[in-house]
């Protein structure tokens, strides 16, 4: 069930489109972040609200990769893997972030700490290469400078 204060922040967001299926993205970032992700029992609560068939719901929700279908751990690792990142190294920034964290992308620590996930372009293609933790961006990555970064995230 949604709450009051989700509802709340959601009819805000509708004021600003004509249609209330148009802020089915923002609705969904708006339960993802009070709640960490969008369980099937948070879809269907945002469709009915909404007016949309969950199945509709659910299209946008698994087309937009920042909408998490699944738990994912307090820190979301996106790991940029455009081709200028490929160019400057995303095999060894992979490589080294799943053997510091012990997983391999799509999967979460054990201590739900860090969820690792790529993504298709992080827009910092001169700065390559980039991953985001949460809405940090970080480039020019070396591992030394992600075993600094990783530490920043408690």
């Amino acid at each position: 069930m949604l709450t009051t204060e989700e509802i709340s922040e959601i009819e805000t967001e509708a004021t600003h489109y004509p249609r209330r299926d148009a802020v089915s993205i923002d609705a969904l970032k708006i339960v993802q972040r009070r709640r960490g992700w969008i369980s099937d029992e948070s879809l269907r609560d945002i469709a009915a609200h909404l007016g949309m068939s969950p199945t509709d719901l659910d299209s946008v929700a698994t087309f937009y990769n920042l909408i998490f279908r699944r738990p994912v751990g307090r820190h979301v690792i996106m790991v940029c893997d455009s081709v200028s990142c490929w160019i400057m190294g995303h095999d060894r920034i992979r490589k080294h972030l799943s053997e510091r964290l012990g997983i391999e992308f799509g999967e979460t620590t054990p201590d739900n700490r860090f969820t690792l996930l790529p993504i298709v372009c992080l827009g910092c293609c001169d700065h390559a290469p980039a991953m985001m933790v949460g809405a940090d961006l970080h480039s020019d990555l070396d591992p030394r400078k992600i075993d600094a970064r990783l530490e920043e995230y408690k």
